[in-house]
């Protein structure tokens, strides 16, 4: 009997600790709280994120010990990526945007329309017949594909009453990045510098990849297994994130 003991005792170690290596070193399982990158990710979506695209900081391991300042095996990030990081705030809290401007570019927001190094980013309007949420809060807005200099295209909505409409001018320091939610005035990133601001390279996690799984819990909690039909968003399964 206590050998049985010993040996599951054993087994749940070795198992906890390949876990660990798998989300330290490759893939991360991350939850969607808010809608902040709607339509693009939704309330509910859990995600896998890749640990080893941007190589290895010490916010690849679980509570960001203290092991070294830089990245390991680094490779910088593109525009358009979605990304997980930590908040610059307090270097804890997991945040996920859509990177826009990378070091040295100047980001702005003039009459509504996004502006890269003085360029308007490319974007045309298009019907959205999804429903945007902004917390609990159903809005009305205009959605366009966007297109990044790199031509990288993605989803962007802006409310229709009440848009930010022209924004400070912002210059992304070296080392750094600025990132957006598309869900443009409901979303707190890079444009507020007291909160988020300018994220350091050191502080990026990985890369959102794919969606594996999905539930709407407005429409009910997941142990309501005979609601599991609304419930449950099959069709965002195995959903390659772009």
């Amino acid at each position: 009997m206590k050998k049985k003991i010993i040996d599951n005792i054993k087994t749940l170690i070795y198992a906890l600790i390949i876990a660990l290596f798998i989300r330290s070193f490759f893939y991360q399982p991350f939850y969607i709280p808010s809608s902040s990158m709607e339509p693009n990710l939704l309330v509910g979506d859990r995600l896998f994120v890749s640990k080893y695209t941007y190589g290895y900081s010490r916010h690849s391991f679980p509570f960001s010990p203290n092991l070294f300042s830089k990245r390991l095996l680094s490779k910088y990030p593109s525009r358009g990526d979605i990304v997980v990081f930590k908040t610059p705030a307090d270097n804890r809290t997991d945040y996920i945007k859509r990177l826009v401007g990378l070091p040295g570019d100047e980001i702005q927001i003039t009459d509504g329309n996004l502006f890269l190094n003085g360029q308007k980013v490319k974007r045309n309007k298009i019907n959205l017949s999804t429903q945007i949420k902004c917390g609990d809060e159903n809005i009305n807005v205009d959605a366009y594909e966007e297109v990044l200099p790199n031509e990288v295209s993605y989803i962007a909505v802006y409310r229709k009453n009440g848009s930010m409409q022209n924004s400070d001018l912002y210059k992304v320091p070296e080392n750094h990045y600025f990132f957006l939610g598309d869900n443009r005035d409901c979303s707190k990133d890079s444009r507020y510098l007291n909160s988020v601001g300018y994220v350091s390279f050191v502080n990026l996690v990985g890369k959102a990849r794919i969606i594996f799984f999905s539930n709407d819990k407005e429409k009910g909690n997941l142990l309501k297994v005979w609601k599991w039909g609304d419930i449950i968003r099959t069709d965002r399964f195995l959903k390659t994130i772009k």
